[in-house]
């Protein structure tokens, strides 16, 4: 945040956004009983740093913007580097030689498409381009990039020629990534493309392995892309606090060894 951003809000209000930028997201009691004041004083300060377009509202709270403070592409790859190897290598395995798999986008996903290249024999499928990056020229690796718009650094593809193409397809396993739970146990992202593009995949496959690093645990992301009534295998690294674990029941929840 630069100084001109600071000169137009309180110093409480720019105390919210560096809490929701290292968090991902705040809810409106958590912020008001840190700050000690009413949670109408802190929905105010939320309505204005959301019209200012630095942050961006929820119901009960607030969370960091696709396009501003949530962290580049760049920055994610350096995150939980250490989870998401694990979630990849786990993932793997589960996945045996000579399956049909959907890779979706994300940094996870790459490390996942990393831990993949060891296969001897494996079709992939993917709208990554970081991820075709990663296996293209691998041994036993037959590799087929979807077509599409190319939507943001993170080299996804999206719109109708991706969806279309995505649905010819039957995949044995599709590897998608996710931003963030709601109370209910749905899975959630940012970018309604983007979450088109997983909701394509995960029709047309047999089985999905949802993966994410435990800190998607803590915060809701925008849009949901799956219900308790479709259930997906989540492989992380940590176990979720126990409300949120019951209401990912309907789930299969996979643990990465340490």
């Amino acid at each position: 945040m630069d100084a001109d951003t600071k000169d137009t809000i309180t110093e409480r209000q720019a105390r919210i956004v560096e809490i929701v930028s290292q968090q991902g997201f705040a809810t409106i009691d958590t912020l008001a009983r840190d700050f000690g004041v009413s949670a109408q004083s802190v929905r105010r300060d939320i309505i204005r740093l959301d019209t200012k377009g630095i942050l961006q509202r929820f119901h009960g709270g607030v969370g960091v913007r696709e396009t501003s403070v949530r962290l580049g592409y760049a920055e994610k790859r350096t995150v939980a580097t250490d989870a998401k190897t694990r979630i990849a290598r786990k993932t793997a395995e589960l996945i045996g030689e000579g399956a049909v798999v959907f890779l979706d986008v994300g940094t996870t996903v790459e490390a996942v498409a990393h831990a993949l290249a060891e296969k001897r024999r494996l079709r992939v499928f993917t709208v990554s381009l970081a991820a075709a990056a990663i296996l293209a020229g691998r041994p036993g690796i037959e590799l087929f990039v979807f077509g599409g718009t190319v939507r943001s650094a993170d080299g996804s593809l999206v719109g109708d020629v991706t969806l279309s193409s995505i649905a010819r397809f039957r995949f044995d396993h599709a590897v998608i990534g996710f931003s963030g739970i709601d109370q209910n146990g749905e899975l959630m992202d940012y970018d309604l493309e983007k979450v088109a593009v997983k909701e394509a995949a995960i029709r047309n496959a047999a089985k999905t392995l949802a993966v994410g690093d435990s800190s998607k645990f803590r915060h809701p992301a925008t849009v949901r892309f799956t219900t308790p009534s479709h259930p997906v295998t989540i492989v992380t690294e940590a176990r979720p606090a126990p409300r949120l674990l019951e209401a990912l029941a309907a789930h299969d929840l996979v643990l990465a060894d340490a």
